[in-house]
């Protein structure tokens, strides 16, 4: 099924049809990124719409999660409460080259719209199933959203305070990730059905992606089991200049003495116990202590200068608005514009490795704005569609 939109040098997908029947992060952004890269993504949402219509704040029907995973999609509402919905559901997919779905394991197998059923009349058929806990195990029927499985998974542990409290890191990472596994394992699996023409059944789930994630903590933990995760490096760490924040990274030993000498700290090149990591570790609250004394003494414009012309690894505390004016970010094509109905021009984050002129994909659609024209495209009456 070729989508109308002329196809661009970064239109990988072009040609390719999915029919996206996921709602909220994960499975509407492994829908995006096939979008991203030209395929036409048929997005079929329950008759009170994805859920992430509601997540945070509303305007035009619309929140920025709402857009942000779904812009450039065509809408479509169906309700799978019903045989009608679930038929013309289960038409749409058997002309569709990829499927995306995230309902708990054995709803999509109920409703006759598992991969077994699909794939015999649509062999060629890459089906993504994501879950939270996976599709087998005793957890497998539990419910999972990214903020459970934050918890689940350690990473607040990791994220805690410097009081040992356990935190949330403030947006949608395992969600997310578990979008852009899924994504890659849908491509990896396009790339086998064209060569082989068999498709198959991808599944994915936030329990994965969080593991994934967090592989070498698991694995630093296994060889030193006795001992809580430390910085990689020292000093390294949030430090205050005069007039603001930045942050240091001490990426090896040559780094920690190019750092020492532009502060003066001659005692730490003459320390033998300092020429390497695991001498500094032990001593990291020292260090950071000399460290914020001395930075405090300058405004950051000064410690910018210095570190950029020493090498020195930082990065001075933003706002995530200030990245989309930043000179970098301009000057590298990191955002486009999307015109939102109602709502004007809204920045845009391209498709990382996309090229910075590809055109935006259009905006995100309002509830059900392209039923009609979908089901008379693919010879489906309206009637049965509600």
């Amino acid at each position: 099924m070729h989508h109308a939109q002329a196809a661009t040098d970064d239109a990988m997908f072009d040609g390719l049809t999915v029919l996206d029947l996921s709602q909220g992060i994960a499975g509407p952004y492994c829908g995006l990124i096939l979008r991203q890269q030209g395929a036409r993504v048929i997005k079929a949402e329950p008759p009170i719409g994805d859920w992430a219509r509601q997540m945070g704040r509303v305007r035009e029907g619309q929140t920025a999660i709402s857009i942000a995973y779904n812009a450039g999609k065509e809408s479509v509402v169906l309700d799978a409460r019903t045989e009608s919905g679930r038929k013309v559901m289960r038409a749409l997919a058997e002309r569709a080259d990829v499927v995306i779905q995230n309902f708990r394991p054995g709803v999509a197998e109920r409703m006759g719209l598992g991969y077994q059923e699909l794939a015999a009349h649509n062999p060629a058929l890459v089906y993504v199933s994501i879950s939270g806990y996976g599709h087998t195990g005793p957890m497998a029927a539990m419910p999972a959203v990214d903020t459970t499985m934050q918890a689940f998974s350690g990473m607040m542990h990791i994220n805690r305070d410097s009081a040992g409290q356990p935190r949330r890191i403030g947006f949608f990472l395992v969600d997310l990730s578990t979008g852009l596994y899924a994504a890659q394992r849908a491509s990896a699996a396009l790339y086998k059905a064209a060569r082989s023409g068999k498709g198959r059944h991808v599944q994915v789930s936030l329990l994965e992606a969080s593991a994934a994630l967090q592989s070498y903590l698991v694995l630093d933990d296994a060889m030193f089991p006795d001992a809580e995760l430390v910085a990689a490096n020292a000093p390294t760490g949030m430090f205050e200049a005069s007039d603001g924040q930045l942050y240091l990274s001490m990426l090896n030993d040559a780094m920690f003495n190019r750092l020492a000498t532009l502060l003066g700290f001659d005692d730490w090149l003459a320390d033998a116990g300092l020429r390497t990591s695991a001498g500094r570790l032990p001593r990291a609250a020292e260090l950071g202590r000399r460290v914020a004394q001395a930075l405090r003494a300058h405004p950051l414009a000064h410690w910018e200068a210095i570190f950029t012309e020493h090498d020195v690894l930082f990065a001075r505390i933003g706002h995530p608005r200030d990245l989309r004016g930043s000179a970098q970010c301009m000057e590298a094509g990191v955002f486009a514009q999307v015109a939102q109905a109602g709502l004007g021009e809204l920045p845009w984050a391209n498709l990382p490795g996309q090229a910075s002129a590809a055109r935006p994909l259009g905006v995100a659609p309002l509830l059900g704005e392209h039923t009609d024209a979908v089901l008379a495209e693919f010879g489906i009456a309206g009637a049965v569609a509600r």
